[in-house]
């Protein structure tokens, strides 16, 4: 089997609807933007395909890096284009999706190929997980608590707050939440980068004392040494590792260090499928959790194949609060059963729906 083209499918996206906000000082819904799939087709006529949030920025790697060096190839040799593309970003210095983007629509041929899907490909460990609901960021302390009363009601089983990026007003809202649900439910918290060490630290204690199940990205993750600092301070458990640009090769610094907990993994930030599994066995063989970041049907796949992860993420973007299409009734998500990542499924056809302009018509 070989490569015979690689083309990106460009599409016009309108805004966000609803609009959210992302913590005080960044940006929240995307505005209207342009998103992209790549189409990776071989001579056997099938397609892999995945979806790239930045269009113009794929469009522009696979016309003068990418496509050359992919066709032509065999694209179950998913490991040495996986170690081509890092050889590759010693030249562009990718962000780290596209390596993801890539690497996620050659496990789509392999799962083709294979009549299976990803997952089986992988080696299932289960066939649905818990989803945890990801909330933007809302109005006030009130407004969250009705947002998680909401949440709960749907079927999620834990809640993660993203909240305003403001040490005094975060601290309070992360003890109003777990006095209004109880002990029980399983509560986490995301800084989304938006602390120094000495806010960090008092973020931390906070959720200590009201029993947090983790801790993610207080701060950016540049320096390892800060981490481990904070790990020396609080005793909430840290999920680190989630945007560092070395992907499994800093996850690896920060295991080192001490200050994991748990680590992130995921197919957007990590590498896709491929750099996702190197993550999640790393962190098994020091009896971490790699919990997955982010939704899509590669990530889906991925959490029914790895048996270090605990939950799905769903955002929730909205009040009134509206469940993920993936999630069901009881807060599960379960695995995709068509070959490949499944997207025909969704779509009912063989071509991903474009809402109006494209590079290539296939």
């Amino acid at each position: 089997m070989k490569i015979v083209s690689v083309d990106v499918l460009l599409s016009d996206e309108p805004p966000a609807e609803p609009a959210f906000v992302w913590r005080h000082g960044l940006p929240g819904s995307e505005p209207a933007r342009t998103t992209a799939w790549l189409v990776i087709t071989t001579d056997d006529g099938i397609r892999g395909y995945a979806q790239c949030q930045r269009g113009l920025i794929l469009a522009d790697l696979v016309d003068r890096r990418l496509r050359n060096d992919l066709v032509g190839t065999d694209p179950l040799r998913r490991e040495w284009l996986w170690h081509r593309m890092w050889e590759l970003d010693r030249i562009e210095n990718f962000p780290t999706y596209i390596i993801g983007v890539v690497d996620d629509a050659l496990w789509d041929i392999a799962g083709k190929a294979a009549g299976e899907p990803v997952h089986k490909l992988i080696g299932s460990f289960r066939d649905s997980i818990p989803a945890y609901a990801s909330t933007v960021t809302f109005g006030s302390v009130e407004e969250y608590l009705d947002v998680a009363d909401q949440c709960l009601e749907l079927g999620y089983s834990a809640i993660k707050l993203h909240a305003w990026g403001d040490a005094r007003e975060d601290s309070r809202l992360i003890t109003a939440l777990r006095e209004h649900v109880g002990p029980d439910v399983p509560l986490m918290y995301d800084g989304s980068a938006g602390f120094d060490l000495l806010d960090a630290v008092f973020v931390g204690r906070a959720l200590s004392e009201a029993n947090y199940l983790w801790y993610e990205e207080p701060m950016r993750e540049f320096s390892v040494t800060a981490y481990k600092q904070l790990a020396e301070r609080v005793s909430v458990p840290l999920l680190v590792a989630e945007v560092s640009a070395g992907a499994h090769m800093n996850t690896a610094d920060f295991i080192a260090a001490g200050c994991a907990s748990a680590v992130r993994t995921g197919t957007a930030l990590r590498g896709g499928i491929t750099g996702s599994l190197r993550i999640a066995h790393l962190a098994d063989s020091f009896h971490l959790r790699a919990e997955v970041h982010g939704m899509g049907l590669p990530n889906t796949h991925l959490c029914m194949s790895i048996p270090n992860t605990t939950y799905f993420e769903s955002l929730v973007t909205s009040n009134p609060v509206t469940r993920g299409p993936e999630v069901d009734a009881l807060g599960l998500v379960h695995a995709p059963t068509g070959p490949g990542m499944g997207y025909e499924e969704l779509w009912g056809a063989d071509a991903p729906p474009i809402a109006s302009r494209s590079v290539v018509k296939l």
